[in-house]
Parts: structure tokens; sequence; C-alpha cells
């Protein structure tokens, strides 16, 4: 089985990701797609003092879903096995623990996602998983 590992966060780069990960599959059946979007971790310590780690968690959790929600409308009725996942940590280290885990064997992701500070030619995230993977990478606008 081929698996491919698409991180999301909401943005049309992302979804169009996600467009070209299901036209990789038309007509194959031994592909399975991970869709997977990151929380950055909530940075202060001093969170923790005031808020409970299960509303930390919560929060995390529904902050991924609204990401995974905007491209459930591609995803459904694609007839691909797919497993999505709302992972936490540093964005791009996270994809790149999280394919080595799960043996991915190609990522598709696009290349400029919604964060406020834009890379220079390929958004950071992109160019940082590029350096740190030796897997293929598919990025897509």
């Amino acid at each position: 089985m081929t698996t491919i590992l698409v991180p999301v966060d909401g943005s049309v780069s992302s979804q169009n990701a996600v467009k070209a990960a299901l036209d990789w599959t038309k007509g194959r059946s031994d592909i399975s797609l991970h869709v997977i979007t990151i929380q950055p971790p909530i940075l202060s310590g001093n969170v923790s003092r005031f808020v409970s780690a299960q509303t930390i968690h919560d929060y995390y959790q529904e902050e991924g879903q609204k990401a995974l929600d905007a491209v459930k409308p591609l995803l459904e009725g694609s007839g691909v096995e797919c497993k999505q996942s709302v992972e936490i940590g540093p964005i791009a280290q996270t994809i790149v623990d999280y394919a080595n885990a799960h043996k991915a064997d190609y990522i598709i992701m696009g290349t400029r996602g919604l964060s406020p500070v834009s890379g220079l030619l390929l958004g950071s995230v992109a160019t940082k998983v590029l350096s740190l993977v030796n897997i293929p990478v598919t990025l897509v606008k």
C-alpha cells in the first residue's frame, strides 16, 4: 500500500493539494491517504497555569477540525481510504515526524498556508519540509 501524506491548514493551497492527491488516486486501490492538520503549541508556559490541559486539548482539536472540514467535501465520496488527524507541534517538524512514523511514500502539500508570515519564494513550512525529508514532495499552488 502506498501512503500519501497531505498536510492541510484550511488554505486554498492546501485544498488544491488534496485535489492533486485525489487525482493521483483515481483508479487505484493501493493508495492510502493521510490528511493531517498541525496545530502549533501554545508557547507560553503560563497558559497551563490558568487553563486546564483538557481545555487546551479541546482548543487544538476544534481548530484542527476547522482545517479538516475545509477539505471534507473533497474527500467525501472519493472512495479513497483516508485517515484524518489533528497533530500538535512545530508544523514542519511534525509533518516530517508523522511521515516517518506512518512510513509515508509521498507528501503532497500547498506552497502557501494561512500563516501571517510569508516566505520569500515558497512558504517557510514547505521549504523546511523539503529540507528535512528523504521522500518525494510535490508542492501545489
